[in-house]
């Protein structure tokens, strides 16, 4: 395996570390909770962390606010449905929903940014989707989950978009874009629910939901750009393992047999896609003749969750 896949895998995983860490604060919100306002309250106080970092690196600019507008906006969105479906759902379940987004970034990436697919991918792919079904147990499905679902694929597409923004880019400029151009978008959404459940513990949740979550952005983009999205998308998974395990740890939530089935069908492939991909080295790569529908995106060299 080359040396920046590799990077890029191990700069995932802890990235994904702190993501479960994210998801875990979620659950210390006050029941009288707003959704919106907890989202906006963690918008503002996340630039408010970022603008001294962004100062000390002397004021990047950027020439691409188009794409972080776009970004910013999608995200704001995805991330107001995740915080939702943790609200309501046990964490285990949140997190297998949202360990979709892999799947989704690994086939967005091959149907819009030309990327190869290799036969291990498929296979890992595939067997991940199985796994995935089989936690989800589609007959048991809600609103809450579906708006997980949304929520994994608004992150799939921004971090793809990563790749049209150049890796010269600062990632502080990164971070403080995706939060800065969001908060419009989330205090029309606030205002409409109305401005109400501002507290003090809820502040404070946000401001330790805050660091947990620009610590996995920041490695979700050092992580992007050291490597192509299907080579290191797989390695998402393993936050799935730490969501587990704090789950057992701090809520008592535990997954049954069945659910250990799917997740081992979506963790163990991807541990072991070094070693599937020279296994079937020899193979033909199934993906490799099958007509591209780019759809007008182009990759850009260059390089987070909602």
């Amino acid at each position: 395996m080359q040396r920046p896949v590799v990077i890029g895998l191990i700069l995932l995983i802890v990235g994904n570390l702190f993501s479960a860490f994210y998801d875990v604060s979620i659950k210390w919100l006050p029941e009288d909770a707003n959704a919106a306002i907890f989202l906006l309250v963690r918008q503002i106080t996340s630039v408010l962390m970022l603008i001294p970092i962004w100062l000390y690196s002397q004021r990047p600019k950027t020439e691409h606010i188009s794409v972080h507008l776009w970004r910013a906006n999608i995200g704001s969105v995805g991330a107001l449905f995740l915080i939702i479906g943790l609200m309501a759902l046990p964490l285990a379940t949140v997190s297998s929903l949202f360990y979709s987004a892999p799947l989704m970034i690994i086939l967005m990436g091959y149907w819009f940014l030309k990327e190869r697919i290799t036969t291990g991918q498929v296979v890992c792919t595939f067997l991940g989707f199985v796994g995935i079904l089989i936690i989800l147990r589609p007959s048991e499905m809600n609103w809450f989950g579906l708006a997980v679902l949304f929520s994994a694929f608004t992150f799939s597409v921004n971090q793809l978009t990563l790749k049209k923004v150049p890796n010269t880019e600062h990632p502080v400029l990164t971070l403080l874009l995706y939060n800065l151009l969001g908060i419009p978008a989330t205090l029309i959404i606030a205002a409409f629910q109305g401005l109400e459940g501002l507290s003090w513990g809820l502040l404070a949740v946000a401001l330790l939901s805050n660091a947990f979550l620009l610590i996995y952005h920041w490695f979700c983009v050092l992580a992007y750009r050291r490597a192509q999205a299907s080579d290191i998308a797989i390695a998402e998974y393993t936050g799935l393992l730490f969501i587990v395990f704090l789950g057992w740890l701090l809520f008592d939530e535990w997954l049954d047999s069945l659910s250990w089935l799917g997740a081992a069908l979506i963790v163990l492939p991807s541990l072991f896609l070094p070693w599937i991909g020279m296994w079937m080295a020899k193979s033909p790569k199934v993906m490799d003749n099958m007509p591209v529908k780019a759809l007008g995106l182009e990759a850009v060299e260059g390089e987070p969750k909602p």
